[in-house]
């Protein structure tokens, strides 16, 4: 050591216990915590009072501030932490040798589900307005951690799949919308609420479930069958029941299947093993073999598709809402650092490149919760017309809205700065949990053939699409312009299948701006068709036009703690 050295340190003595100088934090924003998710979200507070019955609105709006105080709390943050650091395990055989397919979970991942379950996140289809107020639910509670959506999400779907067999809804229904959560596999009827999970898709099919190869063998007792085969992707394999696809005599059928059978044995269902995802981590996500298998069948012989098809449209929803909710804090992380975080000489959120940074991924989130919210409404209402216009928005908005997910937690991340990058930040885990809902349910391709396939053979479903965007023709000569435009290429359906991504693209893009002109604020709605519909805007994010009133814009996202 110099002489120069030992006598800085000698005139400037360090004491044990006492905080060195060097070491004070300054210039960090405080956490955001101990605030309600659900009142802090204007956007989704707004669509919650549009879509939802006057008299019933108090009550529901209660209901979400509670749960909104449970996801914004210490306590929830730290179960979806420990539930993603502790991700599940399978345990194929118990001490003794006996086969028991379990996987165990880290007692946060139950506390994230009894919480969900509890607060009714898979009880739409009984209530009053019960699609809103259960999307806003899951919108906000998933913010806590999204893995524990998915086990959810399958229940909330499965109930309109098993309402094309009466006897099987009166049994299964008030299971699967039950507001108690019991962990443990026991038979279904011992207990006070039941998991679904789903089983399509196989090795040699992917998304073309029509080449599933599992086999489904008639028994002599009515509608019941032995499934034999495998599935590539199981998610949430400790449920109590699954939807699955199997070919039958009459082809492929929908099945389901019980983890535990009536009589207290197991049904033959091995786990072999846990997929290692890239984000998800929470949530175990499986291969599972059938080989013997008992099962019931779930509508008539040759018509899975058709049968099972509700639950997918169900789930696509819920890939909406979670990719909606996976911005909103991405969104509400982001404005809340640059909030608080000063550099070259003032706070972040007053430097205009950063307010147009913030702004456009705040456009993003708000336009993404006003559809997802819009949609929840169209089940509410269950009108011929609204189901026409849920057949074509449903795979257009999956399409679109779970593609933004993953740019957006990108930039949100960004404006943290390397703070963002550390797991510390909660960023990473928003990152890697944003491509799932854009690949689960059907991949973009999926989406776009699916939305080709409606605008071919459903003239309805074209009509009520177009008559909702129509609502707000003649408030914005952007918007105005994009429904020309889109029109015209709706008009030439030719060799569409190569620019389907395009067309998809432009029918969420003008759907969003429809719904912001007519019920978002001015600046918001101005800002969305500048960009998204007039042109006005760069590759990426923080490339808004700079008259707008950027600064409106972002104090809207702005959570207070």
């Amino acid at each position: 050591m110099s002489a120069r050295v030992f006598h800085l340190l000698a005139a400037r003595p360090y004491r044990i216990g006492m905080a060195a100088t060097t070491h004070t934090v300054t210039n960090q924003p405080p956490p955001l915590v101990g605030y309600d998710v659900f009142t802090a979200d204007r956007a989704l507070g707004e669509a919650v009072e549009r879509h939802v019955a006057p008299e019933l609105l108090d009550g529901v709006q209660e209901e979400l501030a509670v749960l909104g105080r449970s996801a914004g709390s210490a306590q929830a943050q730290e179960w979806g932490v420990l539930a993603n650091e502790n991700p599940p395990t399978l345990r194929t055989h118990d001490r003794y040798g006996n086969r028991i397919d379990e996987v165990e979970f880290h007692p946060s991942w139950h506390r994230l589900l009894g919480k969900a379950v509890s607060s009714g996140l898979t009880d739409a289809w009984g209530r009053p307005a019960g699609h809103v107020r259960r999307a806003a639910g899951f919108l906000v509670w998933t913010q806590a951690e999204g893995g524990h959506g998915c086990p959810v999400s399958m229940t909330h779907a499965a109930v309109p799949a098993l309402r094309t067999d009466p006897a099987l809804a009166a049994e299964w229904e008030p299971r699967l919308t039950s507001h108690v959560y019991e962990q443990g596999l026991r038979p279904a009827a011992e207990k006070g609420g039941v998991l679904f999970g789903m089983g399509m898709t196989e090795k040699q099919g992917g998304s073309d479930v029509r080449a599933n190869t599992t086999a489904a063998a008639p028994l002599g007792a009515d509608g019941e069958y032995v499934l034999t085969g495998h599935k590539w992707f199981c998610s949430a394999p400790m449920s109590d029941g699954f939807l699955v696809l199997a070919q039958a005599p009459g082809g492929l059928t929908c099945f389901l299947v019980p983890r535990v059978l009536d009589d207290g044995t197991r049904n033959a269902f091995a786990i072999q093993r846990l997929k290692d995802k890239l984000g998800n981590k929470s949530n175990a996500s499986s291969e599972v073999e059938f080989d013997g298998t008992w099962a019931r069948r779930v509508g008539e012989e040759g018509r899975g598709v058709r049968t099972i098809i509700e639950m997918v449209a169900a789930t696509r929803l819920d890939c909406v809402i979670g990719s909606a909710a996976i911005m909103r804090q991405a969104v509400t992380q982001a404005v809340h650092h640059a909030s608080h975080r000063s550099a070259f000489g003032g706070v972040l959120v007053e430097k205009p490149l950063m307010r147009n940074v913030l702004a456009d991924l705040a456009l993003e989130s708000e336009a993404a919760t006003t559809l997802a919210l819009r949609l929840a409404a169209a089940y509410d209402a269950d009108t011929e017309e609204e189901r026409a216009f849920l057949r074509l928005a449903v795979p257009a908005a999956k399409y679109w809205v779970t593609k933004r997910c993953t740019p957006v937690a990108g930039e949100a991340l960004e404006c943290l700065g390397g703070n963002g990058y550390v797991e510390e930040s909660g960023m990473p885990r928003l990152l890697r949990e944003a491509p799932l809902n854009s690949i689960w349910e059907g991949s973009g391709n999926v989406q776009a053939l699916d939305v080709l396939r409606a605008l071919q053979r459903e003239p309805a479903a074209i009509n009520a699409f177009l008559q909702e965007v129509g609502r707000a023709r003649g408030a914005d000569h952007r918007l105005d312009g994009a429904i020309k435009g889109l029109l015209t290429e709706l008009a030439d359906l030719d060799g569409i299948e190569g620019r389907a991504r395009r067309l998809v693209e432009r029918m969420a893009l003008v759907l969003q701006g429809s719904l912001l002109v007519r019920w978002a604020p001015p600046e918001v709605a101005d800002a969305f068709c500048a960009s998204r519909l007039g042109g006005d805007w760069g590759a990426a994010f923080g490339t808004l036009p700079h008259s707008l009133d950027l600064a409106s814009v972002v104090e809207r996202a702005r959570v207070e703690v």
